[in-house]
Parts: C-alpha cells; sequence; structure tokens
C-alpha cells in the first residue's frame, strides 16, 4: 500500500501543478494594470535629453526644474490619444505648462495630426524609438505625469485624461503642488 502512494503523487502532481497555475492566471486578470502605482512616483524624473520637434533644440530633465509640468505622452497612431487632446487643450488654456513626449511618432504624421488638432504643448520632445518612455515606465500611449518643480514626479496617469475620475485626481494632486 505504501508503494502506490508515492506513484498516485508523483501521477498527479502536473495536474495539481497545471490546476494552481490556472487558479494564480485567473486571479491575475481580474486585477486592473492600471491601478498598479508607478515605482517612479516620488523618485526624479528619468535623465533624457530628447530633439525638439517643431523647432531646433532639445529637451531634458533639467528643464523640468522649476515648474510644475505635466509630460503628456502622445501619437498620432493612438486614437485614446486624440480623445483625450480637448482635455489637454483645457489644461493649457488653463495656464498648465504641459510638455508632450512623442512616442514611437513619424515627426511628419505628428506634425500633420498638431496642425489638425490644435498644439497644447509648450514643447514637444520627440522619443522616437520608445527608449526613454522605457526609463519613464510607460507602457503604452496615451499616458500623463505630473513632475513638480523639484523635478520629482508627483502622479502618473494610464490612458486619456478625457475620464472625469482620473482628470479630477490629476487636478486634485496640481493644485496641491502649487499651493
Amino acid at each position: 500500500m505504501e508503494n502506490n502512494q508515492p506513484s498516485l503523487l508523483k501521477r498527479f502532481m502536473p495536474l495539481i501543478a497545471f490546476v494552481v497555475l490556472v487558479v494564480f492566471l485567473a486571479i491575475g486578470l481580474t486585477l486592473n494594470p492600471r491601478l498598479v502605482p508607478s515605482p517612479l512616483i516620488d523618485k526624479p524624473a528619468p535623465e533624457f535629453e530628447l530633439p525638439l520637434l517643431l523647432k531646433d533644440g532639445s529637451f531634458s530633465n533639467k528643464d523640468l526644474i522649476g515648474h510644475v509640468t505635466l509630460i503628456n505622452v502622445w501619437a498620432s497612431w493612438c486614437f485614446a490619444c486624440r480623445q483625450e487632446h480637448e482635455a489637454v487643450k483645457f489644461l493649457s488654456r488653463q495656464g498648465v505648462r504641459i510638455i508632450g513626449l512623442n512616442y514611437k511618432d513619424e515627426s511628419d504624421d505628428a506634425k500633420n495630426w498638431l496642425a489638425k488638432l490644435g498644439n497644447p504643448y509648450q514643447s514637444i520632445a520627440v522619443d522616437r524609438e520608445g527608449r526613454i518612455a522605457i526609463d519613464w515606465g510607460v507602457y503604452g500611449a496615451p499616458e500623463t505625469f505630473l513632475v513638480d518643480k523639484e523635478g520629482i514626479i508627483r502622479h502618473k496617469v494610464i490612458g486619456p485624461l478625457s475620464d472625469q475620475e482620473k482628470f479630477e485626481e490629476l487636478m486634485t494632486v496640481m493644485n496641491g503642488l502649487e499651493k
């Protein structure tokens, strides 16, 4: 009888492992990745220097110092970026300093998109390969980072700012920084 128990355990071990794996995967699928906090919150913005889209020169993390700034990751191919664009323009009209991070895009496509929809950005840095976006922990476009006057990332929004709840949360954090 004792000899049968090890063979039964060996026989059912793959099935048990499979069931455990399925349970963990099912739990993982129920989690919302947009609720995962960025590990960069309350840390200095990553170092970078990128060329500008609409004029000569570059933009770097050093240019963030001294200003509360939104870094808005966008692309002309991004449908959700088009959805949020009115919210970004609204913030710009309110005097919010917004820097665009054009993500994995063609310069001509980005320029045409801005000509058609309007340019709310004070400057636009170009991250054609998406390498700087990786350092910022970008999953895709649109994403928006709130950086304080010391260059510290204070908030991150994954997805379009046209979502009322996300917009209000961003405004609450931003208003706290500007006091």
